[in-house]
C-alpha cells in the first residue's frame, strides 16, 4: 500500500513550515483556481462573459487568491494536522440570467468546477499508477500526484453536497421542483445554512471523502492511499 511519507519526503523546514506544507498549499491554490476558472468557461460557452470581462478565465492565482481561504485556513488546517486541508479561491462572477439554458445552464456551470477536480484527479490518478508500475513511487514527484489526486477528489465530493453555496445545490435546483422565492431564500441564507451543514455532519463529510478517495484509488492508482 502507497502511503505519503513525511518524514521520508518532505524533510526539510523552513521557518517552521515544512516543504509538505508548502506543497499541500500549492496544489490546493491550483486545484480551486482550475475549478474556478472552469465555472467562468463553462458560463462563457452557455452565453455569458461576465467572467472574461472580469479578467477571471485565467490560471493566474493571483487573480483568484483570497487571503483566508487560500492561505489562512489552508494553513492552519495544514499545520494543526487534523487529517485533511480544505480552502477556497474568490468565486468567478457571473450572470445567470445571460445563459442560453435558463433551466439547465446554472446546473451545468456548477458542475464543471468538480467536474475539473475529477479531471485533475483522473490525471495525477493514473501519473501515479505509472510511477508506481515502473517502481519510481518513492519520490517528490509520486507524493505530489498523490496530493494533488486526494485533495482534487475532496473538493470534488465537498462542492457537490447539495447545500447553497456549494455547487450541488445548482444541482438540486435544477432538477427538483423548487420555486424561484425558495431558491433566492436558500442562497441568501448560504453561509448560515453552511456552516450549520459544517457543525452537523463533520463525521458524514469526512467519512464520504475518505470513501470516495479510496474507490478511486484502488481503480485509478490500483491500491490504496
Amino acid at each position: 500500500m502507497y502511503r505519503l511519507s513525511a518524514d521520508r519526503n518532505f524533510k526539510f523546514i523552513f521557518m517552521g513550515i515544512s516543504i509538505e506544507i508548502v506543497l499541500q498549499i500549492a496544489v490546493l491554490i491550483f486545484s480551486v483556481v482550475v475549478h474556478e476558472v472552469a465555472h467562468g468557461y463553462a458560463a462563457l460557452r452557455l452565453g455569458d462573459p461576465t467572467a472574461k470581462y472580469a479578467g477571471r478565465l485565467t490560471l493566474n492565482p493571483m487573480k483568484h487568491l483570497d487571503m483566508w481561504g487560500s492561505f489562512l485556513v489552508p494553513l492552519f488546517l495544514a499545520i494543526s494536522q487534523i487529517g485533511f486541508v480544505f480552502g477556497w479561491a474568490k468565486p468567478v462572477p457571473y450572470n445567470p440570467y445571460n445563459l442560453k439554458d435558463q433551466r439547465y445552464g446554472p446546473a451545468i456551470v456548477g458542475v464543471a468546477g468538480p467536474l475539473s477536480n475529477l479531471i485533475l484527479a483522473l490525471i495525477s490518478g493514473i501519473s501515479l499508477r505509472i510511477l508506481l508500475v515502473t517502481g519510481m513511487a518513492d519520490g517528490l514527484l509520486a507524493s505530489i500526484f498523490a496530493l494533488m489526486f486526494i485533495i482534487n477528489i475532496a473538493l470534488m465530493v465537498f462542492n457537490l453536497f447539495p447545500i447553497p453555496p456549494l455547487d450541488g445545490s445548482k444541482l438540486l435546483f435544477a432538477f427538483l421542483p423548487i420555486s424561484e422565492y425558495t431558491k433566492q431564500m436558500l442562497e441568501k441564507n448560504g453561509l448560515v445554512i453552511f456552516l450549520l451543514f459544517l457543525f452537523l455532519s463533520k463525521g458524514l463529510i469526512g467519512e464520504t471523502i475518505l470513501y470516495v478517495v479510496e474507490f478511486f484509488a484502488r481503480y485509478i492508482i490500483g491500491t490504496g492511499l
